[in-house]
């Protein structure tokens, strides 16, 4: 087993939030680093989307709806 291999399989045994700071920082080693302009933009349109939604103002569609949205669309299209 490779080091990689070790340290994957270490991950994956972590819980949910855990693994979400690895991958994170595992993408930002890739990205070249961390923008804080572009961190504040998108901490600013999350608020924005969140206000949103507690407004009332936008309606959240579950995940697995939309899934089965799209797989149809896509199929007529063929």
């Amino acid at each position: 087993m490779t080091e990689t291999d070790r340290v994957l399989t270490r991950a994956l045994k972590l819980a949910i939030p855990d693994r979400a700071r690895v991958a994170e920082r595992l993408l930002l080693s890739l990205e070249g680093g961390f923008d804080r302009d572009v961190e504040s933009a998108w901490q600013q349109e999350i608020q924005r989307r969140l206000g949103e939604i507690d407004r009332g103002e936008v309606v959240c569609v579950p995940w697995e709806d939309l899934r089965e949205r799209l797989r149809r669309r896509q199929r007529a299209s063929a």
